[in-house]
C-alpha cells in the first residue's frame, strides 16, 4: 500500500492534514486526526492539547461554537483518546507550534481509560516497563524523529558519494571482534550461529567486488556492560573503500559526521528545542578535526594525574578528559595493536601500534567512530587468526579475500545510538532506540 498525505475527506469538505504542515492552512477548515495529549479547562472553553505523530497543537473549543452534547463529551475525555478535531487554523505567536485551532466539530474514535503514563514524574524504570507508550510524549517523539534525520542524513551522506548499499548477514559463523560477546543461536541440525557483532568481514568483501560500499543493520553485543553507553542492540553503519587508507578513512569520517551534525541542526532545530539541547557545541563541528596519536593522549592523560598506563583502552573517564582537549570532535589515531581486532593493520615501521582512528565526540560523549586500515597480507592474518585462537575454517572465506587480487583497504563503524545520544544530549543510550535492548531488559 502507497501512503500518501490525505486527500480531501470523502465525509466533509474538511482537508484532513498532518500538524508538521499546519503553517500551509492557516485560515482554513481542516480535520486534525491524532490523540488526546492532555486537557484543560477554563470557565467555557476547553483547551485540547492534540498530537497526530507529525505534531502537537492546541485546540480551542468554546461551547459556542461546537453546542452542548459535544462540550459536555470534551469536558470527560481521556487522555490518549483518538479523535478527530474540525476546526479553523488560526495563527497565534503565544502557541508554541505559532498556530491554533478553533474548533468546530469532535468526533471520538476510540476512548482510553486510565493511561498509565500521566503527566506527573515517574520513575526510569517504570517509564521503560512502558517503553511503548513512553515514545508517545513530546520528548521521546523529539528524539526519534532526531534519529530518523540522522540516518536519513547518514544514507545521503554515502548515496551522493558513489557507494553502494550492500547488506550483510545478520547469522554469522564465527566471531568478528572477539569470542567473548558473541550470542549464540540454534541453527538447523544442531549447528550452532551466532549474531553479528559487526557486517565488517563480509563489508570487506564487498568492497572488492564493488569499491565503495557501506552496510547499516543492527549489531549485537553480549557484553555485561550496564553503563550509559552500551546497549546490547544497537544499529552501525559501516562503509568499507578499497585502495583506502587510515587518512582517507579520517577524512571520510569527518565528512560524515559533520554533514549528519549539519542536517540535524538545520532540519530537526525545533526536536531539539524541545530536547532543551544547548546546540553551541554541536555548531562548532566543522571539518578538520583536530587529531592526536595514541601516545600523545596518554601523556596528556597521566600529566592530568590519571592513572593510564600505554596499552589499555581508554576508559569512559580518559576519552572524556581527551575530547575536553579540544572544541569538536577530535580523531585519536594508533591504537596499541594487542588491544584491537585481529584483522587491524599494523604500522608497517612500528607493529605494536595498528593503522586505527577512534573518533571521540565532545561533552563526554566518547568514541561514536572507530576503525582503520585492515590487513591485506595473508601471511599476518592467518598468523592473527591463530594468535587469537579463532577457528581458521570458519575464515577460509574472508582469507580468499587475500589470497584473489589484495589490495590495502579501509573502513569504520559508527554507532547510531551514540550519534543521537550526543546531539541530542542525552544521558543514557536507552533514549536513542525505540526499544532499548541492555543486560537485565528485554521487555517490550
Amino acid at each position: 500500500m502507497i501512503f500518501e498525505r490525505p486527500s480531501r475527506s470523502k465525509r466533509s469538505d474538511v482537508t484532513p492534514i498532518y500538524l508538521e504542515d499546519i503553517a500551509r492552512h492557516e485560515g482554513q477548515a481542516v480535520a486534525i486526526r491524532g490523540w488526546l495529549a492532555n486537557r484543560r479547562s477554563s470557565g467555557r472553553i476547553h483547551f485540547l492539547q492534540v498530537r497526530d505523530g507529525s505534531g502537537f497543537v492546541q485546540a480551542v473549543m468554546s461551547k459556542a461554537a461546537v453546542g452542548e452534547a459535544v462540550f459536555t463529551q470534551a469536558d470527560h475525555l481521556a487522555q490518549e483518546t483518538s479523535l478527530v478535531v474540525r476546526g479553523t487554523v488560526r495563527s497565534d505567536a503565544r502557541a508554541p507550534g505559532g498556530y491554533e485551532i478553533d474548533v468546530t466539530g469532535l468526533e471520538v474514535v476510540s476512548p482510553a481509560h486510565d493511561y498509565p503514563i500521566t503527566p506527573k514524574e515517574h520513575g526510569v524504570d517504570y517509564l521503560m516497563d512502558r517503553r511503548h507508550l513512553w515514545i508517545r510524549s513530546a520528548r521521546q517523539q523529539a528524539i526519534l524523529r532526531v534519529r530518523h534525520e540522522v540516518i536519513d542524513a547518514v544514507r545521503s551522506y554515502f548515496n551522493s558519494r558513489g557507494f553502494i548499499l550492500a547488506d550483510t548477514p545478520i547469522f554469522t559463523p564465527s566471531a568478528c571482534e572477539g569470542t567473548t560477546t558473541l550470542f549464540p543461536v540454534q541453527y538447523f541440525d544442531d549447528a550452532t550461529a551466532y549474531l553479528t557483532q559487526s557486517g565488517q568481514l563480509y563489508n570487506e568483501a564487498n568492497a572488492m567486488a564493488l569499491g565503495r560500499v557501506y552496510c547499516f543493520g543492527p549489531t549485537f553485543r553480549a557484553e555485561k556492560s550496564k553503563t550509559r553507553r552500551h546497549l546490547t542492540e544497537f544499529w552501525m553503519v559501516e562503509p568499507e573503500v578499497a585502495y583506502a587508507t587510515l587518512d582517507d578513512t579520517i577524512q571520510l569520517a569527518e565528512g560524515l559526521v559533520t554533514a549528519v551534525v549539519e542536517r540535524a541542526l538545520d532540519r530537526r532545530a525545533r526536536e531539539l528545542k524541545v530536547l532543551e539541547r544547548d546546540t553551541t557545541s554541536l555548531e562548532r563541528v566543522r571539518t578538520p578535526f583536530p587529531r592526536i596519536s595514541y601516545d600523545d593522549a596518554a601523556a596528556k592523560l597521566r600529566e592530568q594525574g590519571l592513572p593510564f598506563e600505554w596499552g589499555g583502552d581508554f576508559g569512559s573517564p580518559d576519552e572524556t578528559a581527551i575530547s575536553e582537549m579540544f572544541d569538536r570532535p577530535v580523531a585519536v589515531t594508533g591504537y596499541p595493536s594487542a588491544i584491537k581486532a585481529f584483522y587491524m593493520k599494523p604500522h608497517p615501521e612500528r607493529p605494536e601500534v595498528s593503522l586505527s582512528v577512534d573518533v571521540l565526540a565532545p561533552e563526554g560523549y566518547g568514541e561514536i567512530i572507530g576503525g582503520g586500515e585492515r590487513l591485506d597480507d595473508y601471511d599476518l592474518l592467518l598468523k592473527r587468526i591463530d594468535d587469537h585462537k579463532l577457528p581458521r575454517e570458519a575464515f577460509e572465506w574472508y582469507l580468499d579475500l587475500r589470497r584473489y587480487g589484495s589490495v590495502p583497504h579501509a573502513g569504520f563503524g559508527m554507532g547510531i545510538e551514540r550519534v543521537v545520544s550526543w546531539i541530542c544530549g542525552l544521558e543514557h543510550l536507552r533514549e536513542a532506540i525505540p526499544y532499548p535492548r541492555m543486560l537485565h531488559r528485554l521487555y517490550p
